[in-house]
Order: structure tokens, then sequence, then C-alpha cells
């Protein structure tokens, strides 16, 4: 990567990365749906924008309800989970979960028989799967995280995986901003009512409603034209790459925060981490 890519990857990292102390925060006025709702609607207000000044091609009608299901799938899901599970679980611990997302990715392309698992990716994801426990132990045992948080985190990183799958499959070959475009307004179009079902928050604080406001600006819409630019710059394994960095910046914005964390989940994502550097590691052949 050029040095110019590397400030997109380390940019983007960044923005995703603070995500899960945002979520947290925002989640201290607004109800989980809310937070989806808000971050769908100015992550898209940011697209359009973008959109209207560059004028992509639109997809065609016959992938609407693939796109749909991915918006379902890949936004509206898995944010209002996130917001649900960190009202229990630490923002840090989150993020760790959340690098499961690739785990979950193999399994299911493997269960649909779309991709091939040797034994070195096998191992890769037993080794994730033994860092996941570890963090969740740890999180039980040492801190405030409840089961139910810890599964409703884990439910949204597999919600990730089977939209990655869908949109792979059904989504190839179309420009990407028009794609990310209508994927972020569909979501926040189904979040819509359901947040205004449940009710408006009491009491909106200044922290929450700039906590929100730069998670759906920064860590939504910019996040994804930043990933998208990167797509077209380098390959999608160096993109994918940030997988990895998105734990340490969730650790890292979770203690400036002042959550703590004991050994197990520290260790979890060490395990974690191992395990996807297996899977993605490319076999040398010998001469």
């Amino acid at each position: 990567m050029t040095r110019q890519d590397l400030l997109i990857w380390f940019t983007l990292s960044f923005f995703w990365g603070a995500s899960f102390i945002l979520i947290k925060l925002a989640g201290e006025s607004f109800s989980p749906l809310w937070v989806a709702f808000l971050r769908c609607a100015f992550g898209a207000a940011v697209l359009w924008a973008v959109f209207a000044w560059k004028r992509p091609a639109l997809p065609t009608r016959e992938v609407f309800w693939p796109l749909l299901t991915v918006a379902l799938l890949n936004n509206a899901v898995p944010w209002t989970l996130f917001a649900w599970g960190e009202l229990t679980v630490s923002s840090g611990i989150a993020a760790i979960l959340n690098a499961t997302t690739p785990l979950f990715t193999l399994l299911v392309a493997w269960l649909l028989k779309d991709a091939h698992v040797n034994s070195r990716m096998t191992v890769g994801v037993l080794l994730g799967l033994v860092g996941v426990g570890l963090t969740v132990s740890g999180s039980l045992i040492g801190g405030n995280a409840t089961a139910l948080g810890l599964a409703m985190i884990l439910a949204a990183a597999l919600s990730y995986a089977l939209a990655n799958t869908l949109a792979k499959s059904r989504l190839q070959g179309y420009a990407p901003l028009g794609i990310a475009t209508l994927q972020l307004t569909l979501s926040g179009l189904m979040l819509l009512v359901p947040a205004l079902l449940s009710g408006f928050p009491a009491e909106v604080t200044a922290k929450a409603l700039a906590s929100v406001a730069v998670l759906g600006i920064f860590g939504s819409g910019l996040a994804y034209l930043l990933f998208y630019t990167l797509l077209s710059r380098t390959s999608a394994t160096q993109a994918s790459a940030i997988t990895y960095i998105l734990p340490i910046w969730g650790i890292f914005w979770g203690v400036l925060a002042g959550e703590r964390y004991g050994l197990l989940p520290l260790l979890g994502v060490a395990v974690i981490l191992a395990g996807l550097t297996l899977m993605n590691r490319t076999p040398r052949h010998r001469p």
C-alpha cells in the first residue's frame, strides 16, 4: 500500500474503532432503536450529499430484495443489537467480539458450500472460538456484562457475516456508492417506525446527541466512503485487515472512557487475532 492508502486505512480504523464507545455514550440518552436509526439517518445524509455530487449509477431493480436483505442484516439488525448489548457490555468487549465476524463469515460460507475450508482455516476458527470463550468468561466473571448482552453482540457479528455472504454473491459489480447510499437509506426507513413506537427519549444530553451524530457521520457515512475508496485502491485482503486493529482501538477508547478489563478478555482478543491471522495467511508454495 502507498502512504495515502495507509493514511486512508488508519483513518478508517480510527473511525470504526471509535464506534463502540460512541454507541455506549449515545445509549445514555437514546434507546437502542433510536441509536441505530439516528446512525443510519446521519450516515445516509452524508452519502446522499456525495451521491448528488458524483451521481453514480443506481443499482437495478432486480437487486432490490437482496439489497433490502443486506440493509437489514448489515445495518438495521446488528446496529440495534450492538446498542442493546452495550447497555451491559463494555465498549471494549464489544469491539473484541466484533472481531469474530470473519470467523462467522467463513463458517456461513462453508455451510453454504461456498468456501473450501482446509485444516489451517479450521484451526484458525477453533482458535477464534477459544478466544471468544475467554472473552465471554472474563466478562461474566470479572465484569458487569450479562449473558444476554454478550449474546446480542455475538448475534450482531453473525448478522454481519450473513450480510457479507449475501452481498458477495448478489451485489457484486454495482457502483459501491450507490449500493451504500441505498443500503443506509433502506436501513433507516426500516428502523423509523420501530424507533417511534419505542417512544421518544425522556432527556437528551448534548454528549449523547454529539456521540450519535459523530457515529453516523464519521463512523457510518464517511467510513463507508473510505472503505470503498480503499477497496478500489488496494486488495480486499488488505482492506479487510482493518478487522485486526479494531479491538485495539476499541480497548483504547474504552480505557480513556474509564473502562477496565481483566486478563481473560485481553488474552481472548490475542487468541482471536491469532486465529484470524491463521485463517487469512497465504500458504507458501515450495519451488
